[in-house]
């Protein structure tokens, strides 16, 4: 990755320099009007841990819900991407393979992990013990090994839970890796992961030895203490894959996410834009995910003082050309397990890489103007501020009344999943949220759109 002694490289003189550093100045002014502030990313943080722990009570411990993926790193608006749900099974704990069961309570089923045969960051898991009190998804994804001995199957715990009954309004999708994707009242789209605890010392104190600028030693111990998961999915094209289970470690990402500054999740935020607008990859060869290793790499490898408003696209620079340099290596070491490279199962084909290469060179040429490319961000420079930041006052607005009714929903929720409409903040919350919204669309009108239905203009605006 790119430390800070290569990235002033690409300019050639101080006039280049000022141009940069205004533009990036500007860029990050922009980010803020679009939802990328550090206040609004923090409510959705905390909005999206409340409600995770809500779910939890919910489940009378039987399983601990973690809001994870771009909602759960406060980087996404309400309706701007999937809702990723983790539902860890509290009664099943998976162990690294010199670790001790003894300490874990008769009710606990105990599994043990057998990583040395399987790739780095996979492992399969054997039954070592059956805890008194077991789900019955679990217990009837055992299959045997051949050898007498119980692994459990990936592919049988996430079919079992697939077959689960839907709730009203619910259409489930086919499985897309762990995950098993749904959409309910046709615009909310939610990703469910079952996963599973997975106490992994060795793997973890490796991590947190690595010398480095970055994250703090307190957040290093955080990142420990949260631990890992197992997810119901092997390594692609292994003969092994449908018993396989790969090692994540979501809690901790969010907050090694959390721990990065403006700069850096800004950083974030623009390398997903350029994926979306103009990579458009169709299978995930290139994912959010990529990019955020990319980052959190270049955040542990450089100085924190080196990342600041001016030097934004400076940084764009280098981690545009760490991916470049990924798609030609087919390379890139996972964050967390080095050793495993998340480009080994990309499906990225020849004519795709090339492409691709050709664009990420393309815009590393291209200096400060490449942010020019992303539609969201040439809309506000085009704009005429006062409107745009009024707007942005009011998105802002709507969107932290829907999170803060979306919590209040799950308090007011009967053990059927109804939703008592009559609670007064509910009620309070939804009269304001119509109140912004009416608002937004009068001034639309005025200025010459024909977009009256209020549902539209809402959804609109979280989006």
């Amino acid at each position: 990755m790119a430390d800070s002694g290569t990235r002033q490289g690409s300019m050639s003189s101080k006039q280049d320099l000022i141009q940069w550093e205004n533009t990036s100045v500007e860029t990050c002014t922009i980010l803020s009007w679009l939802g990328y502030g550090q206040e609004i990313i923090q409510a959705r943080r905390d909005a999206y841990r409340e409600y995770g722990k809500l779910w939890t009570a919910r489940l009378c411990g039987t399983a601990t819900v973690i809001i994870a993926g771009s909602k759960g790193e406060g980087l996404s608006s309400y309706l701007e991407s999937d809702l990723d749900i983790m539902a860890v099974n509290n009664s099943v704990f998976c162990l690294e393979d010199d670790v001790k069961s003894s300490a874990f309570p008769g009710e606990i089923t105990v599994l043990r992990s057998l990583s040395r045969m399987s790739y780095h960051g996979h492992c399969r898991l054997l039954l070592e013990r059956l805890g008194t009190k077991i789900h019955r998804h679990v217990h009837d994804a055992f299959c045997d090994d051949g050898y007498g001995r119980e692994l459990l199957s990936s592919d049988l715990y996430v079919n079992n839970w697939s077959n689960e009954r839907l709730a009203e309004g619910m259409v489930q999708h086919e499985r897309a890796g762990p995950s098993i994707p749904s959409t309910v009242h046709g615009h909310m789209h939610t990703d469910y992961v079952h996963a599973l605890h997975y106490y992994c010392p060795n793997i973890l104190s490796k991590w947190a030895a690595r010398p480095r600028h970055w994250p703090p030693p307190e957040a290093v111990q955080r990142v420990v203490s949260l631990g890992a998961f197992l997810t119901p999915v092997g390594f692609k094209g292994s003969e092994y894959q449908h018993v396989e289970w790969r090692v994540c470690f979501n809690a901790g990402e969010i907050e090694l996410i959390s721990n990065l500054n403006d700069t850096q999740t800004k950083l974030y935020v623009v390398l997903k834009m350029i994926k979306n607008d103009v990579l458009h990859p169709r299978k995930k060869e290139v994912s959010s995910y990529t990019l955020k290793n990319i980052v959190l790499w270049m955040a542990e490898n450089n100085p924190q003082a080196s990342f600041h408003k001016k030097s934004l696209l400076q940084w764009l620079h280098e981690a545009l050309d760490a991916l470049r340099v990924a798609l030609i290596t087919l390379e890139l070491p996972y964050y967390m397990i080095p050793e495993r490279n998340l480009m080994a199962t990309s499906g990225l084909d020849e004519e795709q890489q090339r492409t691709w290469i050709s664009t990420i060179t393309d815009m590393l040429n291209e200096g400060p103007r490449v942010i020019l490319r992303l539609p969201k961000i040439r809309q506000c420079i085009v704009a005429h501020p006062e409107p745009l930041r009024w707007y942005s006052g009011r998105r802002i607005e709507v969107e932290l009344l829907c999170l803060m009714r979306m919590n209040r929903e799950a308090i007011c929720m009967d053990e059927n999943g109804e939703v008592d409409h009559t609670d007064a903040i509910w009620q309070a919350l939804k009269r304001r949220m119509d109140e912004v919204t009416t608002d937004v669309g009068v001034r639309m009108i005025m200025e010459g759109s024909r977009v009256i239905n209020a549902d539209a203009i809402c959804a609109r605006i979280l989006m």
